[in-house]
């Protein structure tokens, strides 16, 4: 069955336009000002290339307006169809044509007008055929990230003696982090992976990814050994400039043992009331190179500590000055995680790095898996 958009809701036009225009400026907390500003920065990064930004920026203000518009126009230009390119010009033509002083044609005085009119209904035609493309597109999106939200753990694993958090946001409708948990051998495993690049292509491999390492846990056991097949697979059916790192753990309930493995991603932090340090750095990410060894690393947490795994989402998100959160940022907040249970520690990281962000789209996906040892019952 083809996809059709949802039909719009029997409210009154006018109404329609009055709550729409509150919706934006309320959308709108630093003003329009700051909001054009940001609405042409988006279109700038989108449209051009880096050079044409730097150059941008060491124009005057006037020759930089002129060169943006034309710049933005021909990158619109050269993104539609050739058929749609056709009608843009044909559009433009009669609206330019119909504003000059015509002379009476066939007895219609109206001539330019009626010019005019047409130039319009060619430029309301081709935006309804582009607003159908992004519809149908984001039908797509939307379907794909219910199947990635259905792929994805509903909530964390009950474990005895540990409390275990989990939470992923991608930037954009589908997102290339992975975070999940399965049962392997009466012991509880939990994954972190983090995809170069973002949206449908990066959301793509992670589907490969959490599949094959699913499909490997029971055949094969050994952390390292399992790490291996993965970069093995991924190698060979993989894309060029396409990997994972991943942080794979595997936690003993019985005790505070902890072994993981870690395929190029950021090191681990163990957090106790007394301080912090980060676990050794791994081997190389995944579907970088075929034969890559991975070596198994350990750690016991004494009732009370926390393990974090985070995704560079957490360091590398931006604020509107274009500063990373950064390591720094991260690490001040460490002290007061240790006497948090893991969902509050995991909520104060991301409270914190959304303060920073404020109001500018998120950069990357962002995940966090947050391990606590949980004080023994008396």
């Amino acid at each position: 069955m083809p996809f059709r958009p949802t039909p719009p809701p029997e409210t009154p036009l006018w109404a329609t336009l009055k709550d729409s225009y509150s919706q934006t400026r309320a959308g709108m907390p630093h003003g329009w000002r700051a909001q054009a500003r940001q609405t042409t920065e988006d279109l700038e990064a989108f449209y051009l290339s880096d050079s044409q930004r730097a150059d941008l920026s060491e124009r005057r203000p006037v020759w930089r307006w002129v060169l943006r518009a034309w710049w933005l126009a021909k990158a619109l230009f050269f993104r539609l169809t050739p058929a749609r390119r056709v009608l843009l010009v044909a559009a433009l033509l009669l609206v330019v044509v119909g504003r000059q002083p015509l002379v009476s044609v066939g007895g219609n005085l109206n001539a330019g007008l009626d010019l005019i009119l047409l130039g319009t209904a060619v430029l309301l035609v081709l935006l309804m055929l582009e607003l159908k493309d992004k519809l149908l597109a984001r039908y797509e999106l939307e379907a794909g990230r219910a199947v990635q939200q259905a792929l994805m753990p509903d909530e964390p694993p009950r474990v005895p003696g540990w409390d275990v958090w989990l939470y992923s946001r991608p930037a954009n409708d589908v997102g290339g982090d992975l975070v999940d948990h399965l049962q392997v051998n009466g012991r509880t495993r939990l994954v972190l992976a983090d995809v170069a690049g973002k949206a449908l292509p990066a959301a793509l491999l992670m589907a490969k990814v959490q599949a094959t390492l699913r499909a490997l846990a029971t055949e094969v056991p050994e952390l390292p050994a399992l790490a291996a097949r993965t970069n093995t697979i991924l190698c060979r059916d993989g894309l060029p400039n396409r990997f994972a790192t991943m942080v794979y753990l595997e936690i003993d309930g019985r005790s505070g043992h902890v072994t993981l493995v870690n395929a190029g991603h950021q090191p681990p932090l163990v957090i106790t009331p007394a301080g912090h340090h980060e676990l050794p750095h791994g081997g190389m990410a995944l579907g970088l190179m075929p034969g890559s060894s991975y070596a198994e690393q350990a750690a016991t947490l004494d009732p009370g500590a926390v393990l974090l795994v985070y995704s560079d989402g957490v360091t590398e998100a931006m604020n509107d000055a274009g500063t990373f959160f950064g390591e720094e940022r991260l690490l001040a907040l460490v002290p007061a995680l240790s006497g948090l249970t893991s969902e509050q520690a995991g909520r104060r990281i991301l409270a914190s790095v959304d303060a920073f962000v404020g109001q500018r789209r998120p950069h990357d996906d962002l995940s966090l898996i947050v391990l606590k040892r949980q004080e023994p019952s008396v």
